[in-house]
């Protein structure tokens, strides 16, 4: 019988749809069976939101502590008591301040060992800017609590994996910040998690290029040429299997994505339309590269459906279900 996985899952964004997909996620028995969800978050939002939603049968277990948790329950560890005032649909003070306690609170329980893994509920990465969190997502939080740069965004699905060489920079700046040795060392990052995280033994991995027609040798940009070409030969000299460059829009529209086990893509776009588009069930996001195991749903906050009852809890649920598949993937693999 497989482990009983405590698996945190921080509330998010208070006025997004965040309770609504955590919610109908945990009402899937099958989830329950095999894992004991820990929500970080507040009694009284979540009352908010099941009265909004029409939840009245779905019930959490309240607890204070990791200590106080009912197995094969949806549980719910209660940041506080005081009154915070919710505005569906839009960004708040009190929203960014709830998001940042559970996501720290989390982390502080995952890096103690009571609970097993972290599904982050989304944020408004804009109001979440302070003197106290400066990241631009939850991939730089966790990345700079884990004290590693070494670690990617990887979207995850059961027909498509593609990660990305820069995360949430302008793409003026993802261009200025390509080098041989970071596409060397994303690359190195995407194998070890494919083997460690996905159990490929021989992972074939995919790199796109930076410019159109991958640079049509030199006419539309020397990226190609000067750094990318580099890289992948550099890593193909370590014994990784990758190939490329190749062309985004022929790539994908071809199906040749198919044959590889990930993609590798130089910016957040060009990686994650493709993926939003072709993946089954919507798929989740993972932070590859950390010794801590996260995932969380591939979307946003949701403001223009937020309190509407119509979100779809499907990549929440991926997410839940991938970050068990980790731990025992990475348990296989010692």
């Amino acid at each position: 019988m497989e482990h009983l996985y405590k698996i945190g899952i921080t509330q998010g964004d208070i006025n997004s749809i965040s309770y609504e997909i955590i919610m109908k996620a945990l009402e899937d028995p099958k989830i329950l069976e095999i894992c004991t969800p820990v929500v970080y978050g507040l009694v009284k939002v979540a009352g908010y939101h099941r009265k909004v939603l029409d939840f009245n049968e779905f019930n959490f277990h309240v607890a204070k502590n990791t200590q106080q948790l009912t197995p094969k329950k949806p549980n719910i560890i209660n940041l506080g008591d005081e009154e915070v005032r919710i505005v569906l649909g839009q960004s708040s003070d009190a929203g960014r301040k709830m998001a940042e306690l559970a996501l720290q609170t989390a982390f502080n329980d995952l890096k103690s060992n009571q609970i097993d893994a972290i599904v982050t509920a989304p944020i408004h990465k804009g109001n979440m800017q302070s003197q106290s969190f400066s990241y631009a997502g939850h991939t730089e939080f966790f990345s700079a609590q884990c004290n590693t740069t070494d670690t990617m965004m990887l979207m995850v699905a059961d027909n498509l994996k593609v990660g990305f060489v820069t995360n949430h920079v302008s793409i003026n700046q993802a261009g200025k910040l390509l080098s041989i040795d970071l596409l060397v060392r994303k690359i190195s990052t995407l194998n070890h998690s494919l083997k460690k995280d996905f159990l490929c033994s021989n992972p074939k991995i995919a790199v796109l290029s930076l410019n159109p027609h991958a640079g049509d040798n030199g006419l539309l940009g020397n990226e190609e040429i000067e750094i990318i070409k580099p890289a992948i030969n550099q890593a193909f000299e370590q014994n990784i299997n990758a190939f490329g460059p190749f062309p985004s829009d022929g790539f994908f529209a071809s199906g040749q994505y198919s044959q590889f086990d990930a993609v590798l893509a130089m910016y957040h776009d060009q990686g994650m339309v493709p993926f939003k588009i072709l993946a089954i069930d919507g798929g989740a996001n993972y932070t590859a590269g950390l010794p801590i195991v996260r995932t969380s749903p591939a979307h946003g906050t949701g403001y223009d459906i937020a309190g509407k009852n119509i979100a779809s809890p499907a990549s929440m649920r991926k997410a839940i279900y991938y970050a068990i598949d980790i731990l025992n993937n990475r348990k296989k693999s010692q």
